[in-house]
């Protein structure tokens, strides 16, 4: 099938609590070139950890952190990014304020658009987050690849909202607590025109002593500019 391949990485690494080492070290070893990751450094010298944990995967920071509240898309060198922008969900007193990141990025010609974001874990605030985010999804031309810990399942009315008119993975495989995972509540979508040619929680030793939540790896075709 023709082409240009693109490896996506989604991964909520905990506030990065767990073990570096392995979090690191099977990031090197996915070898993404678009890392979008929640729970990222996004308080005091947030900057500096970010270009660290970068540094330490083989990446470097595109766009993310403070200004998307914890959200961050790192990238491989393969992909020149041409646009980023942050955006942040309204707040409901006595809740953790949230966001979104976005990055415009193109490889060998193809383009594309990435965005990733960390939905409440309260159900009542979760659809007001998701319909901020899905209004600005809506917006975007082209290829889209889109990343979240929805923090529900895809029977939840964010997960849906957030999913429609995308393509994701039908397996019901968990990927939270990573010790023994019984919710899947980390989705990767796409727009209609990528193709997904591989779609995997990692579930490795590695992976569960990582970070609190499995990692999901996606490899796609993006369309050819």
């Amino acid at each position: 099938m023709s082409g240009v391949p693109l490896r996506v990485v989604s991964y909520n690494v905990h506030g990065l609590r767990d073990d570096r080492a392995a979090l690191t070290g099977l990031v090197r070893d996915l070898a993404p070139d678009v890392l979008v990751v929640q729970e990222a450094p996004r308080r005091f010298r947030w900057r500096q950890k970010c270009a660290l944990l970068a540094s330490e995967t083989g990446l470097v920071v595109a766009a993310g952190g403070l200004p998307s509240l914890g959200n961050l898309l790192l990238v491989s060198l393969r992909v020149a990014i041409r646009r980023t922008w942050c955006m942040r969900y309204p707040l409901t007193p006595g809740r953790h304020l949230r966001g979104a990141v976005f990055a415009e990025g193109a490889v060998r010609g193809a383009t594309f658009t990435v965005s990733g974001s960390h939905l409440a874990t309260d159900a009542n605030e979760r659809p007001s987050q998701a319909q901020h985010w899905k209004t600005e999804l809506d917006k975007l031309d082209g290829p889209v690849i889109v990343a979240a810990d929805l923090n529900e399942g895809p029977g939840g009315g964010a997960w849906r909202m957030v999913e429609d008119g995308l393509l994701g993975s039908t397996a019901d495989v968990p990927t939270f607590p990573s010790v023994a995972p019984s919710r899947r509540i980390d989705g990767l979508f796409v727009s209609p025109g990528v193709t997904i040619e591989r779609y995997e929680i990692i579930s490795t030793e590695q992976a569960r002593v990582a970070s609190d939540h499995l990692p999901i790896v996606a490899d796609l075709l993006l369309p050819s500019s």
